[in-house]
């Protein structure tokens, strides 16, 4: 009888925290979140276009096929 006691009021416990960790929301994520700059902005602070072109050579593979008659 203690255990089942025992187990419900951690499960409440559980539940209960649970249930408080998921309704807070942190505003300093949210803000973070949509303060983002698009893709675009962030190659042109990071300088992707000053970086040289790389040639790269295909190594696909080909199979030959068998000849029709």
């Amino acid at each position: 009888m203690m255990r089942l006691v025992l187990s419900a009021i951690g499960v409440a416990a559980l539940i209960a925290v649970a249930s408080s960790v998921l309704w807070s929301r942190s505003p300093s994520l949210e803000l973070s979140t949509a303060a983002m700059p698009s893709l675009q902005e962030l190659h042109t602070m990071a300088g992707v276009d000053k970086l040289p072109v790389q040639e790269l050579e295909d190594q696909s593979l080909m199979y030959p096929t068998v000849a029709k008659r």
